[in-house]
């Protein structure tokens, strides 16, 4: 992978912009990964751009593919509340079929912490190329966010729109 002026640009911030497939994360239980505070991943899905947008923000095609009820207000600084409300957020900004970024957090987290959530969308052949970041979250959860957007995103995503 060639790094982007991203990737560059947040390596000089001390940041950890690394694109890593769920084969090269370390194992949930490690050390390695306890200080990371940030995930990034470039995937590609079966679907338009738009549908993923949908997906994403609409509660009942959110609930269809989770196979749990959402609450989602999908405007610009609209609360959403997810998987039996063990997540919860805002909405910062919208821009439809292309960006969407959240203030999202566990509710098991401190009040008022809030990590970042950052879904980039881009056409590519008859799908969407996504762009993801999830930043800004604490010490030692890499592992179980890594492997809970593999768990309750990524994977049923690549079932829902196949």
């Amino acid at each position: 992978m060639n790094p982007t002026r991203r990737h560059a640009l947040a390596a000089i911030a001390g940041v950890a912009a690394t694109s890593l497939t769920r084969s090269q994360a370390q194992k949930p239980g490690t050390d390695g990964n306890k200080f990371r505070t940030s995930i990034h991943y470039e995937l590609d899905f079966h679907a338009s751009p738009q549908l993923f947008y949908q997906t994403i923000l609409d509660q009942k095609l959110f609930a269809a593919f989770t196979g749990m009820a959402a609450t989602i207000d999908s405007a610009p600084g609209g609360a959403f509340s997810m998987f039996g409300s063990m997540i919860a957020g805002r909405n910062i900004e919208l821009i439809q079929s292309q960006r969407i970024v959240q203030a999202w957090r566990p509710t098991h987290w401190d009040p008022g912490v809030y990590s970042v959530v950052h879904f980039e969308l881009a056409p590519r052949d008859s799908g969407t190329a996504l762009d993801f970041h999830h930043t800004g979250f604490p010490q030692g959860d890499y592992d179980s966010l890594d492997d809970g957007w593999h768990s309750h995103y990524w994977d049923p995503l690549k079932k829902f729109f196949a």
